[in-house]
């Protein structure tokens, strides 16, 4: 599991990722406050800790935007402790919120208690975070803003092997193998085809360009 941070205190910043890091997460911290947005959705993270202050944009505000375009969990922190303060970070999206100062394990027990409730409860027939849009298994459907694609069983098991290792290269022979695993009989040829067709059902919903392929390698769910 990957944890971004972006919290402007750096002694604080980099206690927190050690700690992290020793728990045996990856960590990750994002500094670049001219861009935030754009760098916590290019790190491909599973949990973002995120301080309220922050110089040039407000935590909350950026909180609110991210929730447009990811279902990524977020742990806002502050050095406000009132109940206004805690119902605004959560009308704004947050999956939880945390007052400096704080122990580290009391942080560590709230964040793998939302990385279990989110990620552990992500079986077969549920839906399946895929980034920008949703991958609904029993359905046979995926979803984006609103608008829905009805998926092929081949489709639909060809982007669940992609999303489950979101991020990464995945082999065309890994693809075809999960797909006899499954029976459903597919040669190369066949996948290139299915692969084609996924991709202009994605678009058809504004994903455009989320299957990546890496020549000789695979593919690759961004």
């Amino acid at each position: 599991m990957k944890i971004l941070f972006i919290e402007d205190d750096d002694k604080l910043r980099q206690e927190l990722q050690r700690f992290f890091a020793m728990q045996g997460y990856e960590t990750c911290e994002i500094t670049d406050y001219e861009h935030l947005e754009e760098a916590v959705l290019g790190a491909q993270g599973h949990l973002l800790l995120l301080d309220i202050n922050l110089p040039v944009t407000n935590g909350s505000h950026l909180c609110r935007e991210l929730r447009k375009k990811t279902s990524m969990p977020i742990v806002m922190i502050t050095s406000q402790n009132t109940e206004m303060d805690e119902l605004l970070c959560m009308n704004y999206g947050a999956d939880d919120f945390i007052a400096k100062p704080f122990h580290p394990q009391i942080l560590l027990a709230h964040v793998e208690a939302i990385l279990k409730r989110t990620y552990q409860s992500q079986k077969e027939g549920e839906r399946i975070d895929c980034g920008g849009f949703f991958l609904d298994l029993s359905k046979g459907t995926a979803a984006a803003g609103g608008q829905e694609i009805e998926l092929t069983k081949n489709e639909s098991r060809i982007l669940y092997t992609l999303a489950k290792e979101r991020g990464k290269i995945v082999s065309r022979d890994r693809i075809i193998n999960d797909l006899w695993d499954s029976e459903l009989f597919v040669d190369d040829n066949t996948l290139t085809v299915n692969m084609t067709r996924l991709r202009g059902k994605l678009e058809s919903i504004g994903m455009t360009d989320v299957i990546r392929t890496k020549r000789g390698q695979g593919y690759l769910l961004i």
